[in-house]
């Protein structure tokens, strides 16, 4: 305001007494302190978090088990390799209810060939010593018996090794396939394998982490780290989260039911638990047609005492 303006100010204004004041200085002054407490305490107490399992990190730590998961991949007894829809057609495979295949009716929708996409693809796409190449190429040449011959020999035979270690494993009629495993492990301990494995899907953004996450479940590595964080599906897993045990309680209906027989032994348990959830879900929007069940509220009375103080003050019925 203007010192002519103040001369000319009338008694009504000069009620309302005015300073000044520079908002875009609050602002950022504001801004700045919110960051800096932020960022300090970030810092000083940081995310629960675990951080994230990689094929790296698990090659690193657990090289036998990472070595004996690939070479399930290649002789077909992985989890993955044997799952069904919608991975592959795995005969027999997938959950049921009753003689409803669930899985089967959504069919193949993720195709996956363990040995193709987990072993041999990312090898192929690495630059590779002549070894690897005349292995790679030896492994192609051969008949798919041939090959699965190969790989349930090293099996066997990485089972029979102290602590499974390769280095140990006795002579034996295994082609190619100890050079194959050998250098995967390399790549995936350098973590170019994470990438291969990304890339695989054929989109410029590579955000879809389905073969990565079927690898490292295949291994023991993985489900050892989920059991302990309390997170196994017979740990209550379900509801329970990274650093917060038990964590979600509102999913204790669901993961009640996988801890009680036949659930608990079941090979069909996500199906059958799916489908008692859905019937549980329909029976509780029916209850209020449901003769009976509806009227459980009014004959326990329950409503009179939660809403007492309203009842104690209104005159009693005539």
């Amino acid at each position: 305001m203007t010192r002519r303006n103040r001369r000319a100010a009338t008694p009504e204004s000069s009620a309302f007494p005015t300073r000044p004041y520079d908002l875009i200085k609050e602002v950022t002054i504001a801004m700045v302190l919110v960051a800096a407490l932020t960022a300090g305490l970030a810092a000083l107490f940081s995310s629960p978090d675990e951080r994230p399992v990689t094929l790296g990190s698990w090659s690193r730590t657990a090289s036998a088990d990472f070595t004996a998961t690939a070479v399930s991949e290649l002789d077909g007894t992985s989890t993955t390799a044997q799952y069904g829809p919608p991975y592959n057609h795995t005969p027999g495979a997938g959950q049921k209810i009753g003689p409803l295949g669930l899985q089967r009716l959504a069919g193949v929708r993720i195709p996956i060939d363990t040995a193709d996409d987990f072993v041999i693809q990312p090898l192929r796409q690495a630059p590779e010593p002549p070894a690897v190449t005349d292995a790679l190429a030896a492994w192609s040449a051969a008949p798919a018996n041939q090959q699965q011959a190969w790989a349930s020999a090293y099996s066997d035979a990485l089972g029979k090794a102290p602590n499974g270690d390769p280095a140990q494993v006795a002579p034996g009629g295994y082609g190619p396939v100890p050079v194959l495993t050998s250098r995967l492990l390399q790549l995936a301990q350098s973590g170019a394998l994470d990438g291969e494995l990304l890339t695989e899907g054929g989109q410029f953004y590579q955000t879809d982490y389905t073969r990565p996450l079927l690898f490292l479940g295949d291994g023991t590595y993985f489900a050892n780290l989920a059991q302990a964080q309390h997170l196994a599906g017979d740990q209550w897993g379900m509801m329970n989260e990274t650093g917060n045990y038990p964590g979600q309680a509102w999913l204790w209906l669901y993961t009640f039911w996988y801890q009680i027989e036949p659930f608990k032994s079941s090979g069909n348990a996500d199906a059958l638990v799916w489908a008692l959830m859905a019937l549980l879900s329909v029976a509780l929007v029916l209850v209020p047609f449901i003769p009976g069940i509806r009227s459980i509220p009014r004959w326990t009375r329950v409503h009179r005492l939660i809403w007492r103080d309203y009842y104690r003050t209104q005159q009693p019925p005539r």
